[in-house]
């Protein structure tokens, strides 16, 4: 018989012997979607806390469910903060998917099942006429995009999102939960539509091993740059941060600028630019901006379009193998406002006409959508902007944009300020494309 001050004893431990057991964590979450640039195909990623199997179930909208399993894997990832907190990032691609067909699924594995989702499988048809919601610097506080872009998506806007750099604020911070709180915070839009992004600088902590391990782009750079297609365009997401972090190797914007070219004169063959016109970059840092602040953007010499003149060898800028390859539009990120361009190259505005810039233009067009919403709030702008500078606004907000045809293009910005009001539009009318339509 236990005596009584003993009973006493062990009853006042009880609440710390139950909270020294860890909970199991197996239930799938932040579960997001990517496409991995072949036809007919899509990537699911999740994560749980503790190493289960990685499975889709999935099934045809109206069919019957989950009459379809594909298997995956799940790597370990360490993050890098005191905690050395654990998690495993689930991936499996799901191939064989009908065109335009809708489909509904859910990801775990017998330990447990996530929500059920649907997403409608990427047309693969050059003629199909994508529609997109672009931004950057989203942040777990201060999201104030969030909400009606969480609604716009599950009403079926958009087919794609693209996410220009800079989550989370930031995907590292409080050992990586912030990071987990964010990737929850997106899966309203994220698990229903692919979810595409590149690098931003809030990205760099730990060599941006929070971001290299959470998403799941095409190619085998983890997710740093590479490029695919949709409709009439060829898309490229690339690392401006490569010129920023040179701790972490000056051989990647080296070894990213190569790629890109290689990847640019490739689109640019006859056969390819035929089926594939329109050529569409998103990078973080923009090459051109008019905020009061002291952001490479600001200056003449802008790193990410000039390159590093300080290094050995000289590190080329993008610029230049944008305009010599014909890159129509240019998409960016980074400041915290919204800023539409003229065509622009070398510093100087180059208007298709007068009358009508944007129609035959004579140098790419380049956007800046940074106010989706972060905790840094919005960014001001400098009072006498350039030439180049057509249109500002510090509306917190984001970007639509559709890839109609060959021919047009499609870009309006809505201010989450105004209610959803459509501040900006613009049609970007190209009869032809390539190096040669710049004259």
């Amino acid at each position: 018989m236990v005596p009584v001050h003993a009973a006493c004893v062990l009853m006042s431990l009880a609440p710390l012997l139950v909270l020294g057991v860890p909970p199991i964590w197996t239930q799938p979450e932040q579960v997001h979607l990517s496409y991995p640039g072949e036809p007919g195909s899509m990537v699911v990623t999740w994560t749980t806390l503790n190493k289960t199997e990685s499975v889709v179930e999935y099934g045809l909208m109206g069919g019957r469910l989950f009459d379809m399993s594909a298997k995956g894997d799940a790597t370990l990832f360490v993050d890098s903060g005191e905690e050395k907190r654990k998690m495993y990032i689930h991936r499996v691609t799901l191939t064989g998917l009908k065109p335009a067909a809708t489909y509904v699924y859910h990801c775990g594995s017998d330990e447990g099942w996530s929500d059920m989702f649907f997403f409608t499988a990427l047309n693969d048809s050059a003629s199909f006429s994508p529609r997109f919601a672009l931004y950057g610097d989203l942040g777990n506080e201060n999201p104030q995009s969030l909400a009606r872009l969480q609604k716009e998506t599950q009403l079926g806007m958009y087919d794609v999102i693209l996410h220009i750099g800079d989550f989370a604020y930031d995907l590292h911070e409080d050992n990586a939960r912030i990071g987990d709180e964010f990737m929850r915070q997106i899966q309203s839009i994220a698990a229903y539509v692919p979810y595409m992004t590149c690098p931003g600088n809030h990205e760099s902590t730990y060599n941006f091993s929070n971001y290299r391990n959470r998403f799941s782009m095409p190619g085998q750079t983890e997710s740093l740059w590479y490029s695919w297609n949709l409709g009439s365009a060829h898309i490229i997401s690339l690392s401006t941060e490569v010129y920023f972090y040179l701790e972490y190797g000056l051989e990647l914007v080296f070894k990213q600028y190569e790629w890109l070219k290689k990847d640019l004169e490739e689109a640019n063959k006859p056969e390819n630019r035929a089926v594939r016109p329109w050529i569409i970059t998103m990078g973080h840092r923009p090459m051109y901006c008019s905020d009061d602040d002291q952001d490479d953007c600001t200056t003449f010499d802008s790193l990410v379009r000039l390159g590093l003149n300080f290094t050995k060898p000289p590190a080329p800028g993008l610029e230049d193998l944008f305009y010599h390859q014909g890159v129509d539009v240019a998409l960016w990120a980074h400041e915290h406002t919204y800023e539409r361009l003229w065509p622009v190259y070398g510093d100087k505005v180059c208007n298709g006409s007068k009358a009508q810039p944007y129609v035959n233009p004579k140098a790419p067009v380049h956007i800046i959508t940074g106010s989706a919403g972060c905790r840094e709030k919005t960014d001001v702008f400098n009072p006498n902007p350039k030439e180049w500078s057509a249109l500002r606004s510090t509306d917190y907000g984001y970007t639509r944009m559709q890839v109609v045809n060959a021919t047009h293009l499609y870009l309006e910005q809505v201010s989450d300020d105004q209610y959803g009001k459509v501040i900006d539009s613009i049609w970007v009318v190209k009869e032809t494309h390539g190096f040669s339509s710049w004259f």
